[in-house]
């Protein structure tokens, strides 16, 4: 059983309790989707946890590129680039920022972070003007992303594509404070699941940690209350 883990954040508690809720279930493979670093109070103990994990697919997410790029990223985010890369050191940030964007799950399964188009333009719950473009050229029969971390599974009525997001294990955006992942069952099937974690003591971490640091607000209020929140 494959569990897919995606948009992590640098939020260790949330990744252990999913770790450990996946084993429970059986999973004993791991796809990680991008976003495994950026903005929480322990990315470098995150990616080591993460490395841990046998036998695990990894791509890179836009988070990965920012951190390796920063002048690729948003303005107001260049602080959080900085810290992820001071704590990760340059040869990891570049061997992260290096990874593919896309891999294969199986045989009719395909994983991005954002989209075939793109690590930062994805698919919504509800599908949105550009989703044909976004599904231009695709061939596989299911997707699987992450980047708005909104865990949701439909199919696509432009192109017959199953969309799959498993939500974000570090920072959910849907309002449930718990931390979100699925599993991929050997028989094709999908399950989301949900695991409680002491969600407000990381936003005390990241506080501790970098203080008073101008980007340090948007992600403590996202860990705080589960919602995009103020830019």
């Amino acid at each position: 059983m494959l569990a897919l883990l995606y948009d992590i954040h640098g939020n260790l508690p949330a990744l252990e309790v999913v770790l450990k809720d996946a084993r429970e279930r059986g999973a004993d493979r791991w796809f990680i989707g991008g976003d495994v670093a950026l903005f929480g109070p322990w990315p470098e103990d995150s990616v080591t946890r993460l490395q841990a994990l046998e036998p695990a697919t990894w791509i890179r997410g836009n988070g990965e590129r920012w951190t390796a790029d920063p002048d690729s990223a948003p303005e107001p985010v260049r602080g959080a680039t900085d810290a992820a890369r001071s704590a990760l050191g340059d040869a990891l940030v570049d061997e992260l920022a290096a990874l593919p964007e896309s891999a294969e799950i199986d045989a009719r399964t395909r994983g991005w972070h954002g989209s075939p188009v793109s690590d930062v333009r994805s698919f919504l719950p509800e599908p949105a003007e550009d989703e044909a473009e976004l599904l231009g050229g695709v061939n596989e029969g299911r997707l699987v992303f992450g980047h708005t971390h909104l865990p949701f599974q439909r199919m696509s009525p432009v192109a017959g594509v199953e969309l799959v997001n498993p939500g974000s294990v570090g920072m959910p955006f849907d309002g449930d404070h718990r931390a979100a992942y699925a599993l991929l069952h050997d028989d094709g099937t999908i399950e989301h699941r949900r695991v409680a974690y002491d969600h407000a003591a990381t936003a005390v971490a990241l506080r501790e940690r970098y203080g008073g640091a101008d980007w340090v607000e948007t992600p403590a209020y996202r860990f705080t209350h589960a919602r995009f929140g103020p830019a």
